[in-house]
């Protein structure tokens, strides 16, 4: 008899510890051809992404390498190469110049968030909002977070509007959410 408890008990706790487990095991998306490790840090993914070369070379370019292999957490909302394609001709250029760095420093920590917002999270405090979301930038200002038509959308202080075309790619240091345009400060 009470080694048909036991042997029940086991199982339930094996039980248990799989569906508590499950999200660990859980496969981050594929972004820009690449596989994106939960196990790596923010820079170590992005610079694997092909999709994201543009923003790579932002970051390198403003110095913002180190501070985004930090402990963090961060959730970042990190722009596709297309998204950098949108912009006025000769914009993405004249950010990356030397004597731009401040405003590149500030368009770029205006993607970033403190703290891990994954998808689950943001849909909540966007309900809890009433529909809209405002979230502080590592930069300063403020993102408005949104959902449309099951989708999370991120509008800047200028009224543009990002969706999120991938979400919730976990890394050791924070979220990745890719968006499909350049938020402006």
């Amino acid at each position: 008899m009470k080694k048909s408890i036991l042997i029940k008990s086991l199982g339930a706790a094996a039980i248990f510890f799989s569906f508590a487990t499950s999200g660990l095991a859980q496969k981050n998306p594929m972004v820009g051809g690449a596989e994106m490790s939960p196990k790596k840090n923010i820079i170590e993914n992005a610079v694997n992404s092909e999709d994201h070369t543009t923003l790579v070379a932002a970051v390198k370019a403003a110095g913002l390498v180190e501070t985004l292999q930090g402990e963090g957490p961060f959730t970042v909302f990190a722009p596709t190469n297309k998204a950098f394609e949108k912009l006025p001709k000769g914009t993405v250029d004249n950010l990356l110049k030397p004597e731009n760095k401040k405003m590149l420093t500030s368009v770029l920590t205006y993607h970033v968030v403190a703290g891990k917002w994954d998808a689950k999270g943001v849909m909540k405090a966007i309900k809890d909002g009433g529909g809209k979301a405002e979230v502080k930038t590592v930069q300063g200002e403020m993102l408005n977070l949104m959902s449309k038509d099951g989708k999370v959308m991120v509008q800047d202080t200028k009224g543009n509007v990002a969706t999120v075309t991938i979400a919730d790619v976990y890394q050791s240091n924070g979220v990745i959410h890719v968006v499909d345009k350049v938020l402006m400060p």
